[in-house]
């Protein structure tokens, strides 16, 4: 398919660009020219689909892995509409299990699969290649109503309008990411290529849980209810509910935050992950009652988390044991939800008791 884009970019968009993004207009057309129904997964032709898709679930959720490879051996056509389909189908999955944990863990994961995917494509590209700008130029106006622009004279670097930045969540989550902190000139802000893919997953995370969670369906598939079934039976069992075990009176508003967003699903932010890791060493727990809290986020890595931890601890990489940060840095990283219950204080770990359980 060829495009004219209003910044004269006139290129094919082939159809192994768009069987790596399935999300895009272009690529859904592939399989609404053809009539498909929802309906249409309970017969066998798609029962390959549906496994596929049902064993990427599964590494996603049980193993926080993606090992997902698209079959290029078919015909370009048929690659495209099997990619299209198959997204379509772990949403259904997802929507059909239905816990908010799943959803966001499954939307984390997806995203950081497209987002290797656009990596791919921004490392293999040359300055002048267009099909990568049309790629960049399609994902973001069409999907996140952003028109992105490649500086012309620096490499590798690319502005947004800060207008059309600041309608982006990231652009008040980590301080690395405020207005201040960035690169502006002649109203634009100013991104490397890492820059732009960490904008490109974190804003797909969000448009993958917003499509779920929009998703009205009269009836799901059988083949589809059954499997997701037995997922959310298996998600249940290894994350039970947690039995409060702390006196909300003496738990830090901050940490008390972290709870919250952990038990809905959602990934913390780099400070909040050292904020949370050193409180729960200097309220002594083991490194394996603290592993079993990190596990619950959406791209828990158990290797890289328990080697985190020791690190905190001072019993890897150094004797350097660290401290939890001060209300002053809290509230720098944003991640500071003050009550009264911290006042004359100036570090969270004051409010613990001796006695108390956290």
């Amino acid at each position: 398919m060829c495009y004219i884009t209003k910044y004269n970019l006139v290129v094919k968009f082939g159809n192994k660009d768009l069987a790596k993004y399935p999300f895009l207009k272009e690529a859904f057309s592939y399989i609404t020219k053809y009539d498909f129904k929802l309906e249409d997964l309970n017969n066998r032709d798609y029962l390959h689909l549906i496994e596929k898709a049902n064993k990427k679930i599964e590494q996603y959720l049980f193993f926080g892995r993606n090992e997902y490879q698209i079959n290029y051996s078919k015909t370009h056509e048929t690659i495209v509409q099997e990619e299209v389909i198959l997204f379509l189908i772990s949403l259904l999955f997802v929507k059909s299990i239905s816990i908010d944990a799943v959803t966001k863990k499954f939307a984390l994961l997806e995203s950081m699969r497209f987002e290797k995917y656009l990596i791919s494509d921004l490392n293999t590209s040359n300055r002048d290649d267009k099909t990568i700008k049309l790629i960049l130029y399609k994902i973001f106006e069409d999907l996140f109503n952003t028109k992105i622009l490649l500086e012309e004279n620096v490499y590798n670097f690319y502005k947004i309008r800060i207008s059309d930045y600041l309608d982006h969540p990231i652009a008040f989550q980590e301080k690395e990411w405020n207005l201040v902190n960035r690169t502006i000139h002649n109203g634009f802000v100013y991104l490397d290529g890492n820059e732009i893919v960490r904008l490109f997953r974190n804003e797909l995370y969000l448009l993958i849980i917003d499509r779920i969670k929009k998703m009205n369906i009269d009836k799901v598939p059988d083949t589809i209810m059954a499997i997701s079934k037995s997922i959310k039976i298996q998600w249940e069992q290894m994350h039970p509910l947690p039995n409060p075990t702390v006196y909300k009176a003496v738990t830090p508003p901050c940490i008390q935050h972290i709870y919250d967003q952990i038990r809905k699903g959602e990934n913390l932010p780099h400070p909040a992950r050292l904020l949370l890791g050193t409180f729960l060493i200097y309220s002594n727990k083991t490194l394996e009652e603290m592993l079993e809290l990190f596990k619950r986020l959406p791209d828990f890595d158990e290797k890289i988390t328990r080697y985190q931890l020791e690190h905190l601890a001072g019993k890897k990489g150094g004797s350097k044991k660290y401290y939890v940060p001060s209300c002053e840095k809290i509230k720098l990283e944003n991640l500071c939800y003050e009550t009264k219950v911290c006042h004359g204080i100036s570090n969270p770990i004051q409010l613990v008791r001796k006695k108390s359980k956290i």
